[in-house]
């Protein structure tokens, strides 16, 4: 039987704060980066970065995000 590894409920809320139903995300171990879309293909034709976070756009709508230095995030 597999090994149970336990998730973490408190990123619930602000997974619903995007008000997106399906969620695709990836991690790159390589580069430390956290790849959020809120559809497939994303099709982003702006994009715009504040801290450790870039935020992908379609016109107005958020269409994804991509985190940096994720490790920095980890709970302690």
């Amino acid at each position: 039987m597999a090994e149970i590894k336990e998730f973490d409920f408190s990123v619930v809320p602000y997974l619903l704060k995007f008000g997106h139903n399906n969620y695709w995300v990836d991690y790159d171990e390589e580069t430390d980066t956290l790849y959020v879309s809120f559809r497939k293909p994303q099709c982003a034709n702006d994009s715009i970065m504040k801290d450790d976070a870039i935020y992908h756009y379609d016109g107005e709508e958020l269409v994804g995000v991509t985190v940096l230095n994720v490790k920095n995030y980890q709970s302690q």
